[in-house]
């Protein structure tokens, strides 16, 4: 098993200089939340920026410094965006050196958390290597001094990250993961989004869904005129699709192989999940069932959505 080195920070210093702050000029409420992302190139800042954003993060990547203060204030202005993340990189070049400073002014505004990403100098050699790209530093100097160089610039940002995170043993899975366990809700479940599908085969089977099921064993509301027009919505065409044992068996087995496999996507970084329900013309049986199981998923406190392909408007 890879070993993963998470180090917190905060200085004395630093943390009485908030508290004596604190004390005379209180923060008002807010809602909000700001992360700030940073670290060295190569050591997975835009796997993570896309991370926070599948967390429900409104996600910015290399905003400038100066503009730090104004949108974190935005933020906590703000009725639509409760947390956001950025990414605060080399790239901002010189003035790197006013981050502590800027950082300070951000947490009057809004709580604020800095993560840092790194490797080693052997891992992010094998990434630049891997990708083929020159390092941001610049190209006159080989990838290594440029690593060296980043570190040095980077530094001071470092000191004051709250989180320092070596990337060096991890995959894509794996960062993704650890960004999950330190910085979603405690509704772990909330962070994957469910598409609960029903369609007609006769139309095809729909390109974005994960799990296909087929319904069409179940007896056809369509050979019953009264229900022909009608659709897996109506409740008359529901209650007749329901009275059947093998339509209960089938929501039952369905109910519990999802309730499997929901948290083991979620573990895995899935952030949308599509399950397509499908019959011969998506109107009756396929609806109902898709419906269905939006309600029982719901029940245990998943996201879940309905869209109905092939359904008559």
């Amino acid at each position: 098993m890879s070993s993963k080195k998470v180090t917190k920070r905060s200085t004395k210093e630093g943390t009485k200089g908030r508290k004596e702050k604190k004390a005379v000029d209180p923060v008002p409420e807010y809602r909000g939340e700001l992360v700030i992302l940073t670290g060295l190139s190569g050591s997975g800042k835009l796997s993570a920026l896309k991370a926070f954003e599948d967390l429900g993060y409104y996600s910015v990547d290399n905003l400038p410094l100066e503009l730090v203060p104004r949108f974190a204030d935005l933020v906590r202005q703000s009725a639509e965006i409760e947390r956001a993340a950025l990414v605060v990189d080399v790239r901002e070049g010189m003035r790197l050196d006013e981050f502590p400073a800027i950082l300070k002014d951000v947490r009057k505004v809004l709580p604020t958390r800095v993560l840092f990403l790194e490797a080693s100098d052997e891992a992010l050699i094998r990434r630049f290597s891997e990708t083929r790209r020159p390092h941001p530093m610049g190209r006159s100097d080989t990838v290594v001094k440029s690593i060296r160089a980043e570190r040095k610039r980077l530094d001071p940002i470092r000191n004051v990250a709250d989180i320092v995170l070596d990337t060096t043993k991890f995959n894509v899975h794996d960062l993704r993961a650890h960004i999950n366990s330190q910085f979603e809700r405690e509704e772990s479940d909330q962070s994957l989004m469910i598409s609960s599908n029903s369609f007609g085969f006769k139309n095809g089977v729909p390109t974005e869904a994960d799990l296909v099921f087929d319904v069409r064993f179940l007896p056809n509301p369509h050979f019953v005129p009264e229900f022909r027009k009608l659709t897996g919505k109506d409740p008359k065409v529901a209650k007749y699709v329901r009275q059947f044992p093998q339509t209960k068996e089938f929501l039952d087995r369905t109910t519990d192989l999802l309730k499997f496999l929901l948290p083991h996507y979620i573990k895995e970084g899935k952030s949308y999940l599509t399950v397509a329900f499908g019959c011969t013309g998506g109107q009756h049986r396929s609806v109902f069932i898709a419906e269905e199981m939006k309600r029982r998923l719901a029940d245990v406190g998943y996201r879940v959505k309905t869209a109905h392909r092939d359904m008559p408007k």
